[in-house]
């Protein structure tokens, strides 16, 4: 609601696909449009009346069949100009990647294959074996010795100096470098950030020292949300591998992520110096 109320919303993204612009519609489809409509109009209602009946249906259809027979020139003439995108330099280009089916489209969860070679039954248990194959659940009795040893040095306390403290200017320059429009699960975008952090940059900057203090990522931070997209050949398969899955972030959690990367990058090339 606050961002609804405070932020400048577009227009065209209320728009919906059903909506949108024809490429091939003029002004004169509208006013043959209106035209054909209102001779509709007077036909359906003139009714007591025989000759004058028949005719405003002639009319009627008349205009219909002029209407129709522009739309068809104008979809041949847009067509036309469309296909001037594909220049002699250019053969694979628009045109072909519209004839071959070559555009992008959007991926559809489908049936996928399970280890035991049989394949998943509904919607549920295909997103559950995406689940399973894209972030498994952290398991000690899988460890290897190698992981073992990290467990260990991890639970064991630090006797290392206190890391200084995360900085307003380190924060916001961060902040204001964070290009992604695509939110996470929190739908807070990092134009939406940036401008909470500059009503608010004393209260977010203490936030960040509190989870450097503490040495936690917060649990909500740790959320994300996961769009499957299906690789190039993969299209008819029926592996979980045919997917590349992204995971989409809050932008809290990319802030605080950037910022212990730079203190780590930061430690590293000062201890290798």
């Amino acid at each position: 609601m606050a961002c609804n109320n405070t932020f400048p919303i577009n227009k065209s993204s209320r728009i919906s696909k059903s909506h949108r612009s024809i490429p091939w519609w003029s002004a004169d489809l509208t006013i043959l449009r209106k035209r054909t409509n209102d001779l509709r109009r007077l036909y359906q209602r003139t009714r007591n009346n025989g000759e004058l009946r028949q005719k405003r249906k002639t009319q009627y259809f008349e205009s219909k069949a002029t209407y129709a027979d522009t739309i068809r020139r104008e979809k041949i003439r847009s067509w036309k100009e469309y296909c001037d995108v594909s220049t002699a330099s250019n053969p694979w280009g628009a045109i072909y990647k519209k004839a071959a089916k070559k555009r992008n489209t959007s991926s559809h969860v489908t049936t996928l294959c399970k280890a035991d070679g049989t394949l998943t039954s509904d919607t549920k248990e295909t997103l559950s074996l995406m689940t399973e194959t894209f972030a498994p659940r952290d398991n000690r009795g899988d460890d290897n010795e190698y992981h073992k040893q990290i467990r260990d040095l991890f639970e064991q306390p630090a006797n290392t100096a206190d890391e200084q403290e995360f900085t307003t200017p380190e924060i916001r320059n961060i902040i204001e470098n964070i290009k992604n429009k695509a939110p996470g699960e929190d739908g807070i975008t990092s134009v939406i950030y940036n401008h909470a952090f500059k009503t608010v940059p004393t209260f977010i900057t203490t936030i960040y020292n509190s989870c450097l203090k503490q040495g936690i990522f917060p649990t909500e931070w740790k959320k994300a949300k996961i769009i499957q997209i299906i690789k190039t050949g993969k299209e008819r398969s029926y592996e979980v591998s045919k997917y590349r899955p992204i995971s989409l972030l809050n932008t809290g959690a990319k802030v605080l992520e950037k910022l212990m990367i730079n203190r780590i990058n930061h430690h590293t090339h000062t201890k290798d110096a």
